[in-house]
């Protein structure tokens, strides 16, 4: 019989084959970021601090090809903690690098530590934001994109360029002021502009510059846009042009032309635009989703699209949208969105190979987002339970305590809403292996968008008022799209399946920067307790410590619970 030792020697050296064989068509790029609050770069000319990466504002773009590991040693020289997460990139057996408060120590000012994550099986458009401290409203955010290998065709003719477009909007205060406000002003504190790429509107009385984009005519060019702001919605058009839709973050859409294209909080999309008008330049548009923007200045974000023999600068009137407050006509081109069954992706079969016609569900989390006082706070809650961040990250104590003495797992109510608001650390378990429906209820009058780390799920169905099991009857479970972020409307809900087949502690969350800075968010504990090393990875060399294991000699017992009706 073979020895233990043996055996053991096997396993590793299997595991070790497998990491090099899903290694085998990538490679190692190495970036390195200076991470500080620039005072000099001013988006409008309001006096602002801007979170920039290596000077730049948007950040520097990752471009990597599916399977590549991308290695980012981030130095934070703010005067605060920082954290990134990697907006859609998920982390394949590997929440250590999620980047999340619930799964990372934060990198101290002055120190710095490096990410390591892979591209697996992925292709697409995403970005990268600070996820802490309500920093994303400072900046600090960039795009990423993930590019086919080789031998995998893609749905579409090769464009003459490709264009990263960053919209998003801002604030006119300082994001520490902003969020020393949240307290007590939640409800009324909006964004002032909308900016792109990190630049004003054009045309606008504060601005310093606006973003322009050059073409030539007759040719073909991709647009990956991206929601990096904190709260509006937007309908994004060119005028005169239409648009292909092809992508959104990561898989390939039934290819529909539109005259313009809604686009949520956290959601990347890509569309391909011809340039098949005369000589000129051209107005760039993103409106704000139910605000009137009339008013002289307004909210809009532009930029121009500039022909490059054109003479012709813009003029004239901002071209029309859809109504900012017709929802079912937003409902219905959420609805069009559809996944194109006979594309590939990241691998070498269709995307239809992977459908949700005759999945068993083995979950059902009904999650109803909401705006709570509690204790005389305003607060964002989740069944009314607003989530309580703590000193030690819960993939921490997860590792090193089975969660003991940190988080309860499972007192979370997943299908119903507590009858009191209060704060708790909300850690469910998410069977492996098991497909979850998950259904996000909104019963505020704004728009919403949930996000799950470390995932793409199936977007089957929207409805209005409260969900029931009868809306299943309707969902689309032929061809949803499967994304990362999904909107839910006011007073709305949305449904989308999962298959938990990727270990780890994931974050569940409003996109929506101030509800997920107040509360609204959650984490999935997807456990597998088979002990083969090819499952999930181990803690990396560089682990950060913090909370009860920054000095065990000196180290509490246990987190301070955050409140005595917190429920855990």
């Amino acid at each position: 019989m073979a020895s233990p030792g043996y055996l053991r020697g096997l396993t590793v050296c299997a595991a070790l084959l497998a990491v090099i064989l899903a290694r085998a068509s990538g490679i190692d790029i190495f970036l390195e970021w200076n991470v500080v609050l620039d005072n000099t770069i001013r988006p409008v000319t309001v006096e602002q601090s801007v979170i920039t990466i290596n000077g730049m504002f948007p950040g520097p773009l990752i471009n990597a090809t599916t399977n590549d590991l991308v290695h980012v040693n981030v130095f934070n020289n703010m005067d605060e903690p920082l954290l990134f997460t990697w907006n859609g990139i998920q982390q394949r057996l590997n929440s250590w690098q999620d980047g999340v408060s619930g799964t990372n120590c934060p990198i101290q000012p002055g120190k710095n530590w490096t990410y390591v994550f892979q591209t697996k099986d992925q292709i697409g458009s995403y970005f990268y934001f600070p996820s802490i401290n309500f920093q994303k409203a400072a900046g600090g955010y960039g795009p990423i994109r993930v590019n086919n290998r080789n031998v995998i065709a893609v749905p579409f003719p090769k464009p003459e360029a490709e264009f990263d477009l960053l919209i998003g909007d801002w604030f006119y205060d300082s994001y520490n002021k902003t969020r020393s406000m949240m307290a007590s002003m939640a409800n009324i504190i909006t964004p002032d502009v909308i900016l792109m790429n990190g630049k004003g509107p054009y045309g606008h009385s504060l601005s310093k510059a606006y973003e322009s984009f050059t073409v030539t005519q007759g040719k073909t060019y991709r647009f990956r846009i991206s929601n990096a702001g904190s709260a509006f919605s937007f309908n994004f058009r060119i005028q005169n042009h239409k648009m292909v839709l092809v992508e959104t973050e990561g898989s390939y859409t039934n290819q529909i032309t539109m005259d313009s294209l809604d686009v949520h909080v956290g959601q990347s999309y890509s569309v391909l635009v011809t340039a098949d008008q005369n000589d000129a330049d051209y107005y760039v548009v993103a409106s704000p989703l139910l605000l009137n923007t009339s008013s002289p200045g307004g909210f809009d974000g532009v930029g121009v699209l500039h022909y490059s023999n054109s003479l012709t600068p813009v003029n004239g009137p901002l071209p029309g949208g859809p109504d900012p407050f017709d929802l079912d006509s937003s409902v219905n081109q959420a609805r069009s969105v559809r996944w194109n069954l006979t594309a590939g992706a990241a691998r070498p079969n269709r995307q239809g190979a992977f459908n949700v016609t005759n999945v068993t569900l083995s979950q059902n989390f009904i999650l109803d987002g909401s705006n709570q006082e509690i204790e005389g706070a305003q607060r964002y809650a989740v069944n009314n339970v607003s989530y309580y961040s703590l000193s030690t990250p819960l993939k921490l104590a997860d590792h090193f305590l089975n969660g003991s003495g940190v988080y309860q797992l499972d007192w979370f109510p997943v299908d119903s809403v507590n009858a009191k608001a209060a704060y708790g650390v909300s850690v469910v378990t998410g069977i492996h292996k098991g497909w979850i429906e998950l259904v996000f209820v909104n019963s505020l009058n704004t728009m919403d968008a949930w996000h799950l780390d470390g995932y793409g799920f199936y977007v089957v169905g929207f409805g209005n008022g409260l969900w029931g099991p009868e809306a299943r009857k309707d969902y689309n479970i032929y061809d949803p799209v499967v994304r990362s972020t999904v909107q839910v409307y006011p007073n709305g809900w949305a449904a989308v399946y999962a298959f938990l087949d990727n270990p780890g502690m994931w974050n569940l969350r409003s996109q929506s920067l101030k509800n997920w800075y107040l509360g609204q968010e959650l984490y999935i504990r997807v456990f597998d307790d088979d002990p083969n090393p090819a499952k999930e990875r181990p803690p990396p060399n560089n682990l950060l410590l913090c909370g009860i294991f920054a000095d065990e000699s000196e180290a509490p017992a246990s987190e301070p619970s955050p409140a005595p009706s917190s429920g855990w």
